[in-house]
């Protein structure tokens, strides 16, 4: 079974967090006000695809500028 780390809120842990959180919201919206806030699960569902497929998340552009850093370093080979 796979864990991940959870000793720290690190870049990758808080992309995992704010896709959740921002799916629940929309979620709640979509029970309490409009059915039109579908549309904002959809789009973190597509910003995950392109995550998963290319590495370029805008998420982890924003919380990387705003002094999160990621779990692994880059290498320098």
């Amino acid at each position: 079974m796979y864990l991940l780390k959870t000793d720290g809120w690190y870049l990758e842990r808080l992309i995992y967090f704010m896709g959740g959180v921002v799916t629940l919201v929309s979620v709640v919206l979509v029970l309490l006000h409009s059915i039109y806030w579908l549309v904002l699960t959809a789009l973190v569902g597509l910003s995950l695809l392109v995550f998963g497929l290319t590495g370029f998340c805008i998420s982890a552009n924003l919380l990387y500028s705003l002094g999160a850093k990621p779990r692994l370093a880059k290498s320098d080979n």
